[in-house]
């Protein structure tokens, strides 16, 4: 195995080798820009990193207490003092019915445990709604941690090493005699002379506003990595972010407030041929919205979304049958039919060997892996989510009523003011207003497909009405806009 007990002893055999690259290659990612994954089995071919420092990270990890994957793990509630106030109402009145039932005639147990009965699931359905995060409850003495050669956890003939930090990034610095811990790995990755938290850090933020990093290879800041294009930028707002005191909102403040973000993203055909890729910073960036922020769009314009914070995951519309082929156990998919159908993308229930097909389609990693950078793609497919999940058609509904009983030109303005913040050009009002009448003509003549297209969902409509139902084809056509999903 990769590790054994100090006494000699075997390992746990829920403790597997993996675990320990999972986290290295996750903390030099997120917190170093680098891939010291590389040097699991080898020392790095382009960067100064050794195979020793692959393991000698790892052995920051070796002394928690978790079991393997697939088996029920050390789970934390973490309730708001609402929940907490609601349980521990429901259990002051569980205890003492359930001795009170323990003295009962058989006549009386049976309200009794009715009563238990409904106070019980009450229980349940608080606790569902708590949230939960693994946690390391328990520490145990350090596994040994050896070197493995060639990446092999059974040969036990590797080096035996201790947790350090990468030898050519320095050394930790440890009070006394002891053995170097998470703490003081934490603090060195926030230390003033450490030279990459803040780089990758602040190279990440800025690719948020921007759409592409300074650096653009978030997840390698190293000799393979792209070079900055204003490397003393970078080291500028590092530097500015660590005296600070690691405030991140300073950091968005200073950003967001520079000329180079108020730039419009409108290009001249000079300015295309110079800098094809705006690797200058000549103009402000356009790029797709990420995968769960194209459905908060739709929620949030159309006015079904649901802002409430934390609690249980959402299970939005999925394709009947999706799941069919998960085995392991048998599972069914079972959407949600109250609010928790329109709370944010990042509530989505995640699973990772079947992605909700809508967050498939747009991008969203399947989080196997530390994901620095998720690609974008541009799809039929993505048009084709955008016309037919019964999410975006019930937005587009939920739209159409806030124009249904206006006039065609005042409803396409109002549509063009709601979801695009501006006023339509004529072409676009045309085609719109063609579309329009053409629908309004078609559902009139096909009462039973204005009353399918408007059913969709569990959002009621008002009524089902040749008007409404064309509306909802014109909501449908502006929210399957690419101005619509793109970021300018």
């Amino acid at each position: 195995m990769l590790q054994t007990t100090e006494e000699g002893g075997s390992q746990p055999k829920e403790y597997i080798a993996k675990y320990a690259a999972d986290r290295v290659r996750n903390v030099s990612t997120v917190w170093m820009g680098s891939t010291l994954g590389c040097a699991e089995c080898h020392d790095h071919k382009f960067d100064p990193f050794t195979q020793k420092d692959f393991y000698s990270l790892a052995a920051f990890f070796a002394d928690i207490e978790e079991v393997a994957v697939g088996r029920n793990g050390a789970n934390m509630s973490l309730p708001t003092d609402e929940q907490a106030e609601a349980l521990a109402a429901v259990d002051a009145k569980i205890a003492p019915m359930k001795q009170q039932i323990k003295g009962a005639s058989d006549d009386e147990k049976k309200g009794l445990q009715a009563d238990l009965n409904k106070l019980q699931a009450k229980r349940k359905r608080i606790d569902a709604e708590i949230a939960k995060t693994m946690v390391v409850k328990v520490r145990k003495e350090p596994l040994m941690t050896r070197v493995l050669p060639r990446g092999n956890w059974l040969d036990e003939t590797g080096e035996v090493v201790q947790p350090s930090i990468p030898a050519h990034l320095g050394e930790l610095t440890v009070d006394g005699n002891r053995r170097a811990n998470r703490l003081d790995l934490a603090k060195w990755m926030i230390d003033s002379d450490n030279p990459l938290t803040a780089r990758v850090f602040v190279n990440r933020v800025w690719k948020l506003f921007f759409g592409q990093a300074i650096a653009r290879t978030l997840e390698d800041v190293g000799a393979q990595g792209e070079w900055p294009t204003h490397p003393e930028l970078l080291d500028w707002l590092a530097l500015e972010f660590v005296e600070s005191g690691w405030d991140v909102k300073q950091l968005i403040r200073m950003i967001v407030h520079s000329e180079a973000y108020q730039q419009s993203s409108m290009e001249s055909e000079s300015m295309r041929e110079r800098d094809p890729y705006n690797r200058l910073l000549a103009r402000q960036g356009r790029f797709r919205l990420e995968a769960e922020m194209v459905r908060d769009n739709a929620l949030a314009v159309s006015g079904l979304m649901v802002h409430r914070e934390g609690g249980r995951s959402a299970k939005p519309y999925q394709p009947e049958g999706y799941w069919g082929q998960l085995n392991f156990p048998k599972r069914t998919y079972q959407p949600d039919q109250d609010q928790n159908q329109y709370r944010r993308g990042v509530y989505t229930y995640w699973c990772r060997t079947f992605l909700h097909p809508s967050m498939a389609a747009f991008d969203a990693p399947t989080r196997e892996e530390c994901t620095a950078e998720r690609v974008r793609s541009n799809t039929p497919l993505q048009a084709l989510v955008l016309l037919n999940d019964p999410t975006y058609v019930e937005a587009a509904r939920a739209l159409a009523q806030k124009l249904d009983g206006l006039s065609p030109r005042e409803g396409i303005a109002r549509a063009f003011g709601i979801v695009l913040s501006r006023k339509p050009s004529s072409h676009e009002v045309g085609i719109l207003y063609q579309l329009h009448a053409d629908q309004v003509a078609r559902f009139s003549e096909d009462p039973a497909a204005a009353k399918a297209l408007l059913e969709v969902g569990l959002a009621q409509a008002p009524e089902t009405t040749p008007e409404l139902a064309a509306w909802t084809s014109v909501s449908r056509a502006i929210l399957n806009l690419h101005e619509t999903i793109t970021r300018y």
